[in-house]
């Protein structure tokens, strides 16, 4: 690999970028063999926690279709909402009650529905016992409605410390944090009980999401159910003839583990969210769950007629990565044909057979259910799950219909044309394991997060190549832009890495390529792993745009 042409401070050399050690070993250039091997395995990062509450049977709970929400105004060109952050008592497991924390009463939080370049205004009220901080995941954001993780909104009892909060386990005493366990950043803007988020929604037509993003507790939150959909659409998209209405279904993907009596399990180290972060030592690496939620239903069916359907996925899992297949009754596989990514419609479209998705990713995608006979189920599984992980949901075949739907030969036209020799610099970054202070953390560039050091600077306009490097599984996200994936281990990316991307899956000991162009806004962003326990144990840089 060339020399980065910028040496910013986590901008490495190849042979740092190289270097990642810990309990995971050293790569090298020449052990790149090696660590190819290692992408291939194990299937997964993390521990999984055992329920203990009884499990309804597969395919018996209706899938449940998340609200969309309606404007409080629409006044001056802007849509706004208000969204009331709230504990609520739901039924998630049949006869069984668990506490959740909610957008609006809701798991998953009602759907915006946003129309390309018209504004959105939300207001978030929070009635939670702790502060909170609301992202738009994929949002071409301003970076004040980012949801930077110290910009928090505080609950009414609690103390007004605005610039000093509790620092993450196992990272205090050093690389700017302070003692006592508690860090500084002197830029963090609070407010208590409410804020205005501004989405400008000048982008390409999409699924995002929103969620919680406070920090060293983010894992936690989107566990507890803060998390929903935000959906922008334009003209253009509407008139490429997609199944639509009720032919379009978004699916929120999650894994959750239950107590005997309904209660969410999570090994937080301090279950109240307000003193200690972090999570017991077996889940360091990540936390899954055995029961596998789909907008907020466990192993749910859905009835629906034999006809296209598109289906906009999104993997809202804090750790576990997926590998979709659609099977009928008699073991045939359907084509998984992929239109969209994360950040909207691909050139043309993709089918395939099994599709890989990690943390964060969406994808959209058409599923024909034309061959699978009147009365059958359609099985959608997780070929990298093992017994009840290893169901998702169900699709109940009941009606033959007529359908008028299509998919065009060619989906978009507006993808970026970002090329190689674009790029004004390169940079390199390792994702790994560390200890820091005597305890267990996650770095990017061998150093923890720290909200008050700028770990990139990069000139408003300017086009980048980023070279990363991962020990274990790291779905690596970019705040701010969509990028394209260049290449894996020095080769072609892979059929699902088509279209605009902004979180691209690593596998362990995986090397990629990603190429973007750093527009939109200037401000303080970030870019970390969204494996949510890895972020909340320092896994997050900052980002500037000048």
């Amino acid at each position: 690999m060339p020399e980065s042409r910028d040496n910013r401070p986590l901008g490495l050399t190849r042979r740092q970028v190289l270097g990642i050690g810990g309990a995971f070993g050293l790569l090298t250039t020449a052990s790149l063999a090696t660590a190819a091997a290692l992408a291939r395995r194990p299937a997964t990062t993390g521990a999984q926690l055992r329920s203990t509450a009884a499990l309804p049977p597969p395919y018996q709970v209706p899938l449940p279709l998340p609200a969309v929400a309606r404007p409080v105004s629409t006044a001056g060109g802007t849509d706004h909402y208000d969204i009331v952050q709230r504990e609520t008592i739901a039924e998630i497991l049949p006869g069984l009650t668990t506490r959740l924390w909610t957008y609006g009463g809701t798991f998953p939080g009602p759907t915006i529905e946003a129309r390309r370049g018209r504004p959105v205004t939300v207001t978030h009220h929070n009635e939670l016992p702790v502060p909170t901080v609301v992202h738009l995941h994929g949002g071409r954001t301003p970076a004040d409605s980012d949801g930077y993780p110290t910009d928090l909104v505080l609950p009414a009892a609690w103390p007004d410390t605005p610039h000093t909060m509790p620092g993450m386990a196992g990272m205090s005493g050093t690389d700017g944090h302070g003692t006592g366990g508690h860090m500084t950043d002197p830029r963090a803007v609070t407010s208590r009980l409410k804020r205005d988020y501004t989405f400008p929604n000048d982008q390409r037509p999409t699924l995002l999401w929103y969620h919680d993003h406070r920090m060293d507790y983010t894992a936690p939150a989107i566990w507890r159910g803060l998390a929903g959909l935000h959906i922008v659409r334009d003209d253009t998209e509407d008139s490429l003839g997609l199944p639509a209405g009720p032919r379009e279904i978004p699916l929120m993907i999650t894994d959750r583990a239950f107590t005997a009596d309904g209660a969410l399990s999570y090994p937080s180290l301090d279950p109240t969210l307000r003193t200690t972060p972090g999570v017991t030592e077996p889940h360091l690496a990540g936390v899954l769950g055995d029961v596998i939620l789909v907008n907020g239903a466990p192993w749910p069916v859905h009835e629906t007629d034999a006809t296209r359907h598109r289906l906009r996925l999104l993997n809202a899992s804090n750790a576990r990565h997926y590998e979709l297949e659609a099977l009928t009754e008699d073991g045939r596989r359907l084509d998984l044909v992929q239109i969209g990514a994360d950040q909207g419609l691909l050139a043309t479209p993709v089918t395939h057979r099994t599709l890989p998705t990690a943390p964060a990713e969406r994808h959209d995608l058409v599923i024909d259910f034309a061959t699978a006979p009147i009365g059958s189920l359609v099985h959608l599984v997780n070929r990298l799950g093992t017994g009840r992980t290893r169901d998702v949901m169900a699709f109940r075949i009941t009606r033959p219909a007529t359908d008028d739907s299509r998919i065009p030969p060619v989906l978009a036209t507006d993808l970026p044309d970002w090329h190689r020799q674009d790029a004004v610099r390169t940079r390199d970054f390792a994702f790994r394991a560390g200890r820091m202070n005597g305890g267990h953390g996650w770095l990017i560039g061998g150093r923890p997060f720290d909200p008050a050091r700028t770990d990139v600077t990069v000139p408003l306009g300017d086009t980048e190549i980023w070279r990363l490097i991962a020990d274990v599984h790291h779905p690596v996200h970019l705040h701010l832009v969509g990028f394209r994936i260049l290449t894996r281990g020095g080769r072609p990316p892979l059929p699902h890495d088509a279209g605009l991307k902004d979180t691209v899956s690593l596998r362990p000991g995986e090397s990629a390529e990603i190429i973007t162009r750093f527009d939109g806004y200037r401000g303080r962003y970030l870019f970390h792993c969204h494996n949510a326990e890895h972020e909340d144990m320092g896994m997050m840089a900052n980002l500037e745009v000048v």
